[in-house]
């Protein structure tokens, strides 16, 4: 596995996404964005399910920190709610010392400044500074969650970018890292031969630029 999480590291979203498309599998997570350009976090899922406080009660809002292994991405899902935030500066400050990979929110975060002081990555749908205490509630840790659509299980792969963030699940990971590395070969070689003199055009017929994310069953 750290092998893998190697390979991801040095591949951009941009060819991971391509590589999902080859064999049709959905994995983008639409309308996620970091909080830097910078930032960039790859690593297995640890998921969370917030809902919006009722009946039941309050509940606790990010205590689950203590259980995320380090080098985890820690998804979770607020229903993509961005009137409460589900992540702010004490949890950058514990996830960042111990070691955590990043944070992707389908929701908004707060304190945006330790995030960047302390070069945490996040990732989330935007940024809002009221908190979710006594407004959302904690349902389930380390089960699937569903981010517009797309099943993120514990254990799928995040890798997330300046591009966004997409989701690899676990049991294809060895065969979409292999496409993506082979996208990300022929696009160099397709900027090399243009550099080199050849037209555009003729670089990416030679190397079949337009068919680089067709599905395919090969």
């Amino acid at each position: 596995m750290s092998d893998l999480i190697t390979r991801l590291r040095a591949l951009p979203t941009a060819a991971v996404s391509d590589a999902l498309d080859r064999i049709g599998v959905e994995g983008a997570l639409h309308g996620l964005s970091p909080l830097s350009n910078d930032f960039r976090a790859v690593g297995p899922a640890f998921t969370v399910r917030y809902a919006s406080v009722d009946e039941a009660g309050a509940g606790t809002v990010g205590d689950f920190l203590d259980d995320v292994p380090p080098s985890a991405v820690v998804v979770i899902d607020n229903d993509g709610r961005t009137d409460v935030t589900v992540w702010g500066g004490i949890m950058t400050e514990v996830a960042a010392a111990r070691g955590i990979a990043g944070t992707v929110i389908n929701g908004v975060c707060r304190d945006v400044s330790a995030s960047l002081a302390h070069n945490y990555p996040l990732f989330s749908r935007g940024r809002f500074m009221r908190t979710g205490k006594d407004r959302v509630r904690l349902v389930a840790v380390d089960e699937p969650v569903t981010v517009n659509g797309i099943e993120v299980r514990p254990g799928t792969l995040i890798c997330a970018d300046a591009d966004g963030v997409v989701a690899v699940p676990a049991v294809e990971a060895n065969r979409i890292t292999d496409i993506a590395e082979r996208i990300e070969r022929f696009e160099s070689d397709i900027v090399a031969a243009a550099r080199a003199g050849s037209t555009l055009r003729a670089a990416r017929e030679k190397h079949g630029y337009h068919q680089l994310q067709t599905r395919s069953t090969a």
